[in-house]
């Protein structure tokens, strides 16, 4: 054995000792690490008798460091924390094969995860790492290569890659509505809307899309909200009213006849999808994979 590891205390004890120098306490120490309290009062029985000191005071039911103790658990708090700081610093960094999209959960869910393994039969060597958001990119404070939000989101720094363009119709289940379709815009009015409420809200809502057909959303007219867009649309799915369908997103589910468009009415948006580069991502060649697929699939759907 090496001096260090004739020098170090038994390793196992450092953790308690340090939860419960930090906390005050055996109990609250034994809490937080999930073991019993006996249990972190013997591990640092056995640290004392290891180093020859007392390092707590045992007064009642409380404890209290003495000089000794204070001074290991300065030593013993530094140097975990240097050393959780460091395995964060390796979990972040991203291995060479390995590329991070950023995806708005929406897109991810009903978008991306169907076609994905198209990207794997082309690129088997190259790791996709899919994390998923509701929130603009500038608020997204983890490591990513690519991203895809709506176009209008703030992007920050980020360099913008491409735009796609997307279809925005209402949608609902096949016998939500009486009458068959299609349906006026003044008769859809009869139906309860489903909105997403999303933080800044979308290009298309349910106020803006009529209003490009001249139509009011009336004040009476009955409403839900959610705050997730997969949920808003299962909500559409079994029944509970009409929502706002994107093409590339409600596309399966119109397929499957789990959803229909009850009106004819529609709104092409030509950029409606924006795809991003992290700033420091380089132009790593799996990156540069990534971005050419993506913008394949994304092009190659354009309904117009």
């Amino acid at each position: 054995m090496n001096t260090l590891g004739k020098n170090l205390p038994p390793l196992a004890s450092l953790l308690p000792f340090e939860a419960a120098a930090r906390l005050g306490s055996f109990s609250k120490a034994a809490d937080e690490l999930h073991i019993t309290q006996a249990a972190v009062s013997r591990q640092i029985r056995g640290l004392e008798d290891n180093l020859g000191v007392r390092l707590f005071y045992r007064r009642n039911r409380a404890v209290f460091l003495t000089q000794e103790g204070r001074d290991l658990a300065r030593v013993v708090g530094d140097a975990l924390h240097s050393i959780g700081d460091s395995a964060a610093l390796l979990r972040a960094s991203p291995r060479d094969n390995r590329v991070v999209l950023l995806c708005q959960l929406c897109e991810a869910f009903y978008w991306l995860m169907p076609r994905l393994s198209s990207f794997h039969q082309q690129h088997p060597q190259i790791e996709i790492q899919v994390v998923t958001s509701t929130r603009p990119l500038t608020e997204f404070n983890e490591h990513f290569d690519v991203a895809l939000q709506s176009t209008r989101r703030a992007s920050g720094s980020h360099p913008l890659m491409f735009t796609a363009s997307d279809e925005v119709f209402p949608v609902c289940s096949p016998a939500y509505f009486s009458a068959p379709p299609p349906l006026s815009l003044t008769a859809l009015q009869s139906g309860t809307f489903l909105h997403h409420g999303s933080l800044p809200p979308h290009l298309l809502e349910w106020d803006t899309w009529l209003q490009v057909f001249g139509v009011a959303l009336k004040g009476s007219a009955r409403s839900a909200t959610f705050d997730s867009y997969p949920l808003m649309l299962q909500a559409a799915v079994e029944g509970h009213g009409v929502a706002m369908g994107w093409q590339r997103t409600a596309r399966r589910l119109l397929e499957s006849g789990a959803l229909v468009r009850p009106c004819v009415e529609s709104v092409y948006l030509p950029e409606a999808i924006s795809v991003y580069r992290h700033q420091g991502a380089g132009s790593r060649a799996e990156v540069v994979a990534l971005l050419a697929w993506l913008q394949a699939q994304l092009l190659s759907e354009d309904t117009r």
